[in-house]
């Protein structure tokens, strides 16, 4: 279990839907933040690929080593 703070407009909000549709908040905050979560992992990510790649710590081939590698070679 965790606890959140949420600002109150973003709260009022939750309670209303949880209210509308008689489901729970915990149950609506679950939902968003599986959809979100996987996202902001991916994003995460990418951010980090560039910080190594900035920092030279990520192997980088050219064009033309890629297409040699797939076998792409006319």
């Amino acid at each position: 279990m965790i606890a959140v703070r949420l600002p109150d407009e973003l709260s009022d909000r939750l309670t209303a839907l949880a209210t509308q549709t008689r489901r729970s908040k915990a149950t609506y905050v679950r939902e968003a933040l599986e959809a979100e979560l996987d996202r902001i992992e991916y994003e995460e990510g990418i951010l980090r690929a560039a910080s190594d790649y900035r920092a030279g710590r990520a192997e980088t081939i050219s064009e033309n080593e890629v297409i040699k590698r797939l076998g792409l070679e006319d």
